[in-house]
């Protein structure tokens, strides 16, 4: 196969896997907010991070040692789409009032399925790269952005398109229209390149059998660091998808901002933050060469104060809608000089026959454990200051977050240092 045959098939995988999760992600509160479970939002975005406390790492060590990666992400997909629609479905049957325990679980299942194809699709990519003869450093990122493209594609049309008169991001539509689009991408997935399996011959111990080795990561000091830092900025991600739509719909009780574009198209406002991605993920290749990944991290967390801050000074009117317009923006770089940055470095650094394993831990400490503590963390926070409060403020809750950010991001600067693109992978000696 030439280099732009395959680039040109990653570029579509990565279009649809994050169409998948854009038909929904940042649209789901405001529709569980609409049939009457808005408390319960902090648990349906905190069970994305109890999931990838395991699957990510589960799924990663079958890729590696029984089943080929990109199988394994046709099985993920083809799962958590079932489910989705499952969960789609069960709403309609619901007559529009569907019960917490039966939709939460049916999400949850789908969820867990779902949660693993970010790291596996990531793997996939890397070799079928590889194979070729590419640099994934360098032509990983002009690929990656194609799935903001798809993620952005989904909210979009989430936000305008309508059934019956009611919008998408209004609507149990979005649950069916992710799992269509995760079926389609679980078949898609059976015809990229095979990844290699690596079986190890005669008895194995327990550690080899589960390829819990790529644990030993965590003897390398700075490793172990980096992926505890993955863990606190991992806490930031989900804040603004599960609650920045309800914030914006919040206005709409005030006559001067209810009929704003930001209240009425909220999803449509909060794409510019994928929108922004889609630019930033070109500068990660410069970045990470010219400044390596401790400037590169750091970046990202004084992006995540900018993010909370713009969010707590803004309003939808003009000049505050240009606040939150900012906060957007460098949402592209709070996002992307982390997540994708941290994928990169852990590929660079992690010897070859425990990558998947490495990117399911990476995925572990970020979207797992990080994820969760920070979803829970934001619904108290939320509890406290905006749903249960005398006198709600929503700003004094985003201030919050940027000051933990804040926190964060002066203890990275002195407990991590910068490998600068100078280590070895790391496998055998950290045993």
């Amino acid at each position: 196969m030439n280099k732009s045959g395959i680039t040109f098939r990653l570029t579509v995988l990565n279009f649809l896997e994050f169409a998948v999760w854009g038909a929904y992600l940042t649209s789901l509160g405001r529709y569980l907010g609409s049939i009457g479970l808005g408390s319960e939002i902090k648990w349906f975005y905190s069970m994305q991070g109890i999931v990838s406390l395991f699957m990510p790492t589960l799924m990663g060590i079958i890729a590696d040692r029984y089943v080929q990666a990109q199988k394994v992400l046709a099985l993920c997909h083809a799962m958590s789409g079932l489910f989705m629609l499952g969960a789609g479905l069960y709403c309609v049957t619901s007559a529009g009032v569907p019960s917490f325990g039966p939709l939460f679980a049916l999400y949850s299942i789908g969820l867990a399925f779902f949660m693993p194809t970010i790291a596996l699709v990531n793997s996939v990519a890397y070799n079928a790269l590889t194979k070729e003869g590419l640099d994934p450093v360098k032509d990983f990122p002009p690929i990656r952005v194609f799935g903001t493209v798809g993620f952005i594609c989904s909210m979009l049309a989430t936000n305008f398109i309508k059934f019956d008169g009611v919008a998408m991001q209004d609507s149990y539509t979005q649950l069916l229209s992710s799992g269509i689009i995760g079926v389609i991408t679980a078949a898609y997935a059976l015809t990229l390149p095979a990844c290699a399996t690596k079986k190890s011959q005669g008895r194995q111990t327990l550690s080899e059998a589960f390829n819990l080795k790529a644990f030993s990561l965590f003897r390398d000091k700075q490793f172990a660091i980096f992926f505890i830092f993955s863990m606190l900025l991992g806490a930031s991600l989900q804040v603004t998808n599960g609650y920045a739509n309800m914030f914006l719909g919040s206005f709409a009780g005030d006559p001067a901002f209810s009929d704003s574009f930001a209240v009425r198209n909220s999803n449509a406002l909060i794409s510019i933050s994928q929108l922004s991605e889609t630019l930033c993920i070109l500068l990660i290749p410069f970045c990470m060469k010219r400044f390596g990944i401790k400037k590169v991290m750091l970046i990202s967390m004084l992006a995540w104060v900018l993010r909370f801050g713009f969010f707590g000074l803004g309003n939808p009117a003009m000049p505050g809608v240009i606040l939150f317009i900012l906060s957007c923006i460098v949402y592209g770089v709070a996002f992307d000089f982390f997540n994708i940055s941290g994928s990169l470095f852990v590929e660079s650094n992690a010897s070859p026959d425990i990558r998947s394993s490495a990117q399911g831990i990476f995925m572990l400490m970020t979207n797992g454990l990080g994820a969760t503590i920070g979803t829970l963390a934001a619904g108290s926070v939320m509890d406290s200051v905006v749903f249960k409060a005398a006198e709600p403020s929503w700003s004094t809750a985003w201030f919050i977050f940027a000051g933990y950010s804040l926190v964060v991001a002066i203890a990275f600067v002195f407990l991590f240092k910068d490998p600068a693109g100078n280590r070895q992978t790391v496998s055998d000696e950290a045993n």
